[in-house]
């Protein structure tokens, strides 16, 4: 046994490096189409198997170091055109979705996989404004209310998963700020806080009035509504 050998068999990482090196990513024996239709595939499979969306960085250890992850997701959304499914940007990363469509087939043969989370107009509200203004305390939020916030309003909130504890607040005491989760994206469809609708737009289509939100005439009892929304949250 040479030198080097004996190195390789005592060492797990460079075993790990190794195998690393075996998976042929740039695939320089296949035709340009046949390699593209292989990574197309790869791409594919990866999702398919996942249980969390799949991001860039880890379908990029899969495929070539010239391929576009962008180009190869447009391919394989085209020819999933007609399909019950298709594969969507969420949460930073990918994953396959079934159409709306099917919703109403898929729970009459199986029933539903989700949960429902029962949150009040008022928690809606407070996850709203936590998205668009965070990091954000309580404070600050009940001061954009001109009333209180109450912690078992946050409390249920981040049970759900939907905020978590951002950086303290430079401001006196340091409070903790809130922000939204990846389960947030994940549950509103959204790939990043980007996608959030504009908060302009929404006031001029007349479904959000900023002046109505100070003034305190949306939401009655933010310390402790008891109209409940009903938000369906995946298990």
């Amino acid at each position: 046994m040479t030198e080097a050998t004996r190195r390789r068999g005592k060492g797990r990482p460079d075993d790990d490096r190794s195998g690393d090196r075996l998976f042929d990513r740039e695939l320089d024996h296949l035709p340009p189409e046949a390699r593209w239709r292989e990574w197309m595939g790869r791409v594919e499979a990866t999702i398919f198997a996942a249980s969390e969306p799949v991001g860039r960085e880890a379908l990029a250890r899969i495929v070539g170091k010239s391929c576009s992850i962008d180009l190869l997701i447009d391919d394989i959304r085209e020819e999933l055109r007609g399909r019950p499914y298709d594969l969507i940007a969420v949460a930073g990363g990918f994953r396959h979705l079934t159409r709306p469509a099917y919703a109403d087939a898929i729970r009459a043969a199986v029933g539903s996989s989700e949960k429902a989370v029962n949150l009040t107009q008022a928690e809606v509200l407070v996850l709203m404004c936590v998205a668009y203004f965070q990091p954000i305390t309580r404070g600050e939020l009940s001061s954009f209310f001109g009333k209180e916030v109450s912690r078992d309003l946050i409390g249920h909130l981040r049970g759900a998963g939907l905020i978590a504890s951002g950086p303290r607040s430079p401001t006196p005491g340091a409070p903790y700020t809130y922000v939204t989760t990846k389960e947030f994206l994940l549950e509103f469809g959204l790939d990043t806080l980007r996608d959030l609708p504009d908060f302009e737009a929404l006031e001029d289509a007349g479904l959000l009035s900023k002046e109505k939100l100070l003034a305190g005439e949306i939401m009655p009892e933010l310390a402790g509504g008891h109209e409940d929304v009903g938000v369906d949250i995946e298990e």
